[in-house]
């Protein structure tokens, strides 16, 4: 008995283990009324069979609940029809909880169409299943208790649904931990909620790393000269990401910089304030942007002066060093900043060199000038 009781016990953490099937893989027939209503609505069923095809052997369905809800928001049938090729588990949500949905989202959304925005590019954040809903009204008051814009707050839950669909006390930790930090770093407390505000809007996934590693992670870089200051300007230009990184990687990616430029550690810090990308970048990375930079000619005191160009990928920095030189300029010499910034700044730059070749050396329009 014994003997059966530890066979029956491996038994089930081996089922445990197994991924769980699909209903597609056990019913033998899909819901018919479902197919038909979706091809009614000009829905790409091949489409929906390939990529999530066991969408269509559950029963029950909501099609028709579903679109009439979606119409009352204003979204039109042909972007209907997109909303259900892309994310078909919608058809699977309760009458009662897309309106409970919709409660939700039309008290942190400006209008209609602002939330029509939101389902047409994050689906899956409003489609959601109904045992979350009262953690996300709980992490909304939460966000509005905090004084954060509605805007922002929309913009948190469509981007980062897993924040709201965890208990509270989750969020309530890290913000905490994000305040804290910030205060005793020497941050404004005036300013708080709006530097929190920036930071969550930049990037809502801070809010899922642990205080313990954002604690380590500033305590690496206390360690390598970075003052509470300086700490603080790398928390908000990281926009986050510092929650993300590990010492081990940032150290390496640090004396790799440092043995690179042949810069000392006071330099080092400097070029990490205008380019905290460094502390992100692994070696690899590092090596094939310095060796592509260093490959056209580009010398090391050049980078030094715009560490930001290494936040360029090779690809761009080669496209850009080739359409430079054929405006006649020649990236060698002088500073990196017409290499560098947004592809905007770039053809905003190139323009400048055009105008510069084109411009006349006088104007043929003007008189001359005579002595009288």
């Amino acid at each position: 008995m014994l003997r059966s009781l530890t066979v029956s016990l491996m038994f089930c953490r081996r089922a445990q283990q197994l991924p769980r099937m699909h209903c597609s893989s056990i019913r033998q027939a899909e819901n018919t009324s479902a197919v038909d209503a979706l091809y009614n609505l000009s829905v790409d069923i091949s489409k929906i069979r390939k990529l999530k095809g066991w969408v269509l052997y559950q029963s029950p369905v909501y099609v028709v609940e579903t679109v009439a809800m979606l119409r009352t928001l204003g979204v039109r049938d042909s972007l209907i029809a997109q909303v259900l090729e892309h994310h078909p588990e919608a058809i699977l949500c309760p009458p009662e909880h897309l309106e409970a949905q919709k409660e939700l989202w039309m008290s942190i959304c400006a209008s209609h169409s602002h939330l029509v925005g939101i389902i047409e590019k994050f689906p899956a954040s409003f489609f959601t299943s109904s045992c979350h809903i009262d953690h996300q009204r709980a992490n909304v008051t939460f966000f509005q208790n905090l004084g954060l814009n509605k805007r922002v707050i929309a913009k948190l839950m469509a981007s980062a649904p897993q924040n709201f669909t965890r208990p509270v006390e989750q969020n309530e930790e890290m913000v905490q931990a994000l305040q804290k930090t910030y205060l005793e770093l020497g941050g404004n407390e005036a300013n708080m909620k709006v530097w929190l505000q920036k930071l969550l809007s930049q990037n809502p996934y801070v809010l899922m790393k642990s205080p313990e590693t954002m604690r380590n992670n500033f305590n690496f870089l206390h360690k390598q000269g970075f003052t509470s200051s300086e700490l603080l300007q790398l928390l908000s230009r990281l926009k986050g990401f510092v929650t993300e990184l590990h010492p081990e990687s940032m150290g390496l990616s640090l004396s790799y910089s440092q043995e690179t430029l042949a810069c000392s550690h006071a330099e080092l810090r400097q070029i990490v304030l205008q380019c905290p990308a460094l502390l992100y970048y692994s070696v690899p990375i590092l090596t094939d942007r310095f060796k592509c930079l260093l490959g056209a000619g580009i010398s090391l005191q050049q980078i030094m002066q715009t560490p930001t160009v290494l936040e360029l990928t090779t690809q761009i920095v080669q496209y850009r060093i080739q359409k430079l030189r054929s405006y006649g300029h020649d990236i060698k010499t002088g500073s990196l900043e017409l290499l560098n910034g947004t592809k905007k700044d770039f053809e905003m730059n190139c323009g400048k060199l055009l105008l510069r070749q084109e411009r006349p050396l006088f104007n043929p329009v003007a008189p001359l000038r005579t002595d009288e």
